[in-house]
Formats: structure tokens, C-alpha cells, sequence
């Protein structure tokens, strides 16, 4: 069985303070752990897994992440259902993803499995 759509990672911004202040507010009020991936990004699993990510280059508002495991099918997909692709699929650790924004001008992201 094919998997798509999922609801599976969120990656906020961390540019407007530090990175470490970011994860140190969020260990501090609810008590989250994170793991490091180098010296702009750090994730966490809290529920919902996600991800603080403090590159000047990253998003400015909060990213969803869906998954499929045939991100070349679902970028067809989110084109023909009205998607605009903002990045095409490319390589990041730990897999593939590409951008897109839908109808509605919200922004978000596919990640899918490293090419085997």
C-alpha cells in the first residue's frame, strides 16, 4: 500500500533569536529534547516530530511536512490538483523533498525516502 499525505514533520524558524535560545525556551516550558544537525538545525519529537531551523535561507513562518513514499507521483499530483512547486524535489539528510504552495498561498513541503 502506497503512502501520501501524511501530516509528518513541521520545521519552524529559529531566525528570530538563536538557535539556542530557541531550544533552551522549549526545554525550559515543556521540557523538549533535541538532537543537533549541525550548527543551524535541531530537531525534536514531541508529538508531532519537527525541527528548528535557524539558516537565514530557511522559511519565515512554520513549514507542515507530508510524506510519500513516491514523491515524484505526489509532485504530479499537487501539480494537477492546482499546486504551485516552489523548489523542485532535491536531496537534504535523510531523504528528498520538494516545496509547494497551495490554492490558498500556505506553503508546504514533501519529503519522501533517499533514492535506493
Amino acid at each position: 500500500m502506497r503512502t501520501t499525505g501524511k501530516l509528518d514533520y513541521i520545521e519552524m524558524p529559529a531566525r528570530g533569536g538563536t538557535l539556542d535560545g530557541v531550544k533552551s525556551f522549549y526545554a525550559a516550558a515543556f521540557g523538549w529534547t533535541f538532537t543537533d544537525y549541525g550548527p543551524t538545525y535541531s530537531a525534536f519529537s514531541e508529538g508531532l516530530d519537527g525541527g528548528f531551523d535557524a539558516d537565514q535561507a530557511a522559511v519565515s513562518k512554520p513549514l507542515p511536512v507530508l510524506y510519500s513514499d513516491a514523491i515524484e507521483e505526489t509532485l504530479v499530483q499537487v501539480q494537477a490538483a492546482g499546486g504551485t512547486i516552489l523548489r523542485e524535489i532535491f536531496d537534504f539528510p535523510g531523504g528528498r523533498r520538494f516545496h509547494f504552495a497551495d490554492p490558498a498561498g500556505n506553503e508546504l513541503a514533501v519529503w519522501g525516502p533517499a533514492r535506493g
